[in-house]
C-alpha cells in the first residue's frame, strides 16, 4: 500500500526506485510528490551495480530543497541501518562480518557496514609484526566495544579464535591418550623447551625429551613455525596441560648398554663438555661417559682436565663401570697404557742402584726422578752417614745428577724409598779402626757456634770441639780465635759409638798422655751424651755458615774456663746438664 503524503517525514528510511541514472547522481522515486535525488558515489562506496527500475534504501534528509526536490541519502540509510543491525549483534553476542580497509597506526580499519577498529593486540593469537597481509582480507568478528554517541567501534578476532581453539581444545582432551602421535606446529620457544601447537592445543615439550643426546637449548634443533611429529607423554585434563616428546620417536640407546659397551672394552668418542673434576665423552648421541681427573694419568698429577684435554676432541677411552638406571658410563684414559707401579717391584728391587735427576727439594727430603711421572723419596736421614742435615739443599740441587739404592718399593701406596749413603759403608761401623782415643787428626772448621765448633775430619766425620777444648786461655766467643775454613789440628779426646759423635780438643793437640786421662775424666763429667748433644743442636739451629754470634743458641757455654788445669775449673756444686737442658728436652720432642 502506497504511503501518504503525510506519512514522509525527515530522518526516515524510505525505499525507492531507480528511475535514471546520472553522471553524478541517481535519481530515485520514494511515491512522494517529487523525485529524490542521491549522490552517485554513495553507490561507490559499496560496490553496488545499479540498474533502472532497481529498489534502494534512501534516508529522507529533506523533504523539498529550493528546486523542490526531496534530498535523499543512500548512504545514511545503510549507515543507520547498520548501526541498528551492529547494535542488536552486540546485544547478542553475536558475530559480524567485515572486510579489512586499510592499515593504520595500532590496528586495522574494518568496514562491517560502518568502519570499525581492529587493535593490532585482537588480530590473531599472537600479535602480527606485518598488518599488510590482512589488507582486503574478510573475517568474521565479535564486537567488543560500541560507541553510539561518538559513533565508536572496537572489534576483535583474537576473541572468536580463542572460542574456536577452546571448542577445539576440549574435544582433542578428550580423544588424546598418552602414547599418540600428534602433528603440531612450534609455537615459541623458550630456554627450558618448546611450546607446540596441536591444532588448537599447545603442549609443552621439554628440553629434555627432545633428544636422546645433549643440547643446551631448544634452538638447536627446532624453529618456530617447524611442523613435526610428537608423542603424547602426559595429559592433565583439568589444568589442560599435555606433556610431549620427541627423543621417545626413537629407540633408548641405553637399553642393553652393557652389551653395547662391555665393562673393560675400549671405546672411542669426542669430547663435549669439561668440568673441574672430570670429562664428558659422548659415545653415541644421547650416550655419554665421564672421564674422573683421577683417571687421566697413573703417574702425573692433573689438577683439572682442560690441562690434557679440549672440548671437541676425538679421544679412545676404557670402559670401568655401567649405571644402567642412572644412565651413568664411568671411564678411563690412563688405562689404555701399563700401570707403571705394576712393574715397579720388578724394575726397581731393594738394594739395586738407580739413578736419575732431583726434581724437588723439601724439608723432610728430596725426590728423584726414575722415569716420567715415577719419583722415589730421599730422606734426608739417608742422604749421609755422618752428618746431620737439616736441609736436602744443604748438599743437593735440583737437576743434579744423583745415584742411590732402592730401600723399599711401595706399590699399593706408589711410593718408593732410596738412599744415597746407603751406597757407601758407614765409617761408624769400623770407627775404631779409623780413630782412637789420642790420637792427632787434621781438619777443617766446617761450623761454629756459641758452645764451639764442628771440625771436618777425613771419611766424612765431624768432631766437636767444645768451647773449653780450644785453648787454655777463656774463650768468650769462639769467632774470635776459629773461623769457618780454618785448617786446623786436634786431638781425640772422646768416641761416642752410641750418639755417633768424636769429641775434640785443639789446645790438648800437646798435651802429655797424664794431662790426656785428666782431660778425659773432665770430658766424661761434661756427659757427652747431653752436652755434645746440645751442641749439636745449637749447629743444628744455627743459620748461615760462618755467622758465629749472629744467631747463637740460648744455651750459654760453661762459664768455668780458666787457665788452671781443666779438672780445677769444674766445680762439684755446678751440673753443666743444667745449660744444656731445655735444648735436650727440645731434642726429646723432636
Amino acid at each position: 500500500m502506497a504511503q501518504s503524503q503525510n506519512d514522509f517525514a525527515p530522518g526516515q528510511i524510505v525505499k525507492g526506485t531507480v528511475f535514471e541514472i546520472r553522471q553524478k547522481e541517481v535519481m530515485i522515486d520514494i511515491g512522494y510528490k517529487s523525485e529524490g535525488s542521491v549522490p552517485v558515489n554513495e553507490f561507490d562506496d559499496y560496490n553496488e551495480e545499479l540498474k533502472l527500475g532497481e529498489e534502494v534504501d534512501v534516508l529522507i534528509l529533506q523533504l523539498e530543497d529550493r528546486d523542490g526536490m526531496v534530498v535523499l541519502s543512500h548512504e545514511q540509510a545503510i549507515f543507520k541501518k547498520n548501526w541498528d543491525n551492529i547494535k542488536t549483534i552486540c546485544e547478542e553476542g553475536g558475530h559480524i562480518k567485515g572486510r579489512v580497509k586499510e592499515a593504520v597506526k595500532g590496528g586495522l580499519v574494518v568496514n562491517i557496514g560502518v568502519e570499525a577498529f581492529l587493535p593490532s593486540s585482537q588480530i590473531d593469537i599472537n600479535t602480527p609484526q606485518d598488518l599488510d597481509p590482512y589488507v582486503g582480507q574478510t573475517y568474521d568478528f565479535k564486537v567488543m566495544k560500541l560507541n553510539l554517541e561518538r559513533q565508536n567501534i572496537v572489534l576483535s578476532r583474537r576473541e572468536l579464535i580463542e572460542d574456536e581453539r577452546s571448542a577445539k581444545r576440549s574435544e582433542l582432551l578428550n580423544d588424546m591418550v598418552p602414547g599418540d602421535i600428534r602433528k603440531g606446529t612450534v609455537k615459541n620457544l623458550t630456554d627450558f623447551g618448546a611450546f607446540v601447537d596441536l591444532n588448537g592445543l599447545d603442549g609443552l615439550l621439554h628440553i629434555t625429551d627432545m633428544s636422546w643426546g645433549r643440547i643446551t637449548h631448544p634452538s638447536q634443533m627446532l624453529s618456530v613455525g617447524q611442523e613435526l611429529e610428537v608423542v603424547v607423554l602426559d595429559i592433565n585434563k583439568e589444568s589442560e596441560r599435555v606433556s610431549l616428546g620427541l627423543k621417545q620417536k626413537q629407540s633408548n640407546p641405553w637399553e642393553k648398554i652393557e652389551e653395547k659397551y662391555p665393562i673393560g672394552g675400549k671405546v672411542s668418542g669426542r669430547i663435549v663438555n669439561l668440568m673441574p673434576y672430570g670429562a664428558f665423552i659422548e659415545l653415541e648421541p644421547g650416550v655419554e661417559g665421564l672421564v674422573h681427573v683421577s683417571e687421566l694419568s697413573w703417574t702425573k698429577r692433573i689438577n683439572k682436565p682442560s690441562e690434557v684435554l679440549k672440548a671437541g676432541e676425538d679421544i679412545e677411552a676404557v670402559v670401568l663401570g655401567i649405571n644402567q638406571d642412572e644412565q651413568k658410563i664411568s671411564l678411563g684414559i690412563r688405562q689404555l697404557e701399563t700401570n707403571p707401579w705394576d712393574l715397579a717391584e720388578e724394575k726397581y728391587k731393594v738394594g739395586s742402584k738407580v739413578s736419575g735427576q732431583i726434581r724437588n727439594l723439601t724439608s723432610y727430603g728430596a725426590f728423584l726422578g726414575l722415569e716420567e711421572g715415577l719419583d722415589a723419596m730421599i730422606h734426608v736421614s739417608d742422604i749421609s752417614w755422618t752428618r746431620k742435615i737439616n736441609h736436602p739443599s744443604e748438599v743437593l740441587k735440583k737437576s743434579q745428577e744423583v745415584e742411590a739404592q732402592v730401600l723399599e718399593v711401595d706399590r699399593e701406596n706408589q711410593r718408593i724409598s732410596v738412599g744415597i749413603k746407603q751406597l757407601s759403608e758407614d765409617p761408624w761401623d769400623k770407627i775404631d779402626e779409623l780413630y782412637k782415643i789420642g790420637d792427632l787428626v787434621n781438619g777443617k772448621v766446617s761450623k761454629l757456634a756459641s758452645f764451639g765448633a764442628f771440625i771436618g775430619l777425613k771419611h766424612d766425620i765431624d768432631g766437636l770441639v767444645h768451647i773449653s777444648q780450644v785453648s787454655e786461655d777463656r774463650v768468650e766467643k769462639i769467632k774470635e780465635v776459629l773461623k769457618v775454613g780454618e785448617n786446623v789440628t786436634a786431638r781425640v779426646i772422646k768416641i761416642d759409638r752410641a750418639d755417633r759423635r768424636i769429641g775434640l780438643s785443639i789446645k790438648a793437640a800437646n798435651y802429655s798422655q797424664e794431662q790426656l786421662k785428666e782431660e778425659e775424666a773432665v770430658l766424661d763429667a761434661l756427659k757427652p751424651g747431653e752436652d755434645l748433644v746440645a751442641l749439636q743442636h745449637a749447629f743444628d739451629t744455627f743459620g748461615d755458615e760462618g755467622e758465629a754470634g749472629s744467631n747463637e743458641s740460648e744455651i750459654s757455654p760453661t762459664s768455668v774456663q780458666e787457665s788452671e788445669p781443666i779438672s780445677e775449673k769444674i766445680k762439684p756444686d755446678v751440673d753443666p746438664k743444667v745449660a744444656v737442658e731445655g735444648e735436650e728436652e727440645t731434642l726429646a720432642k723432636e
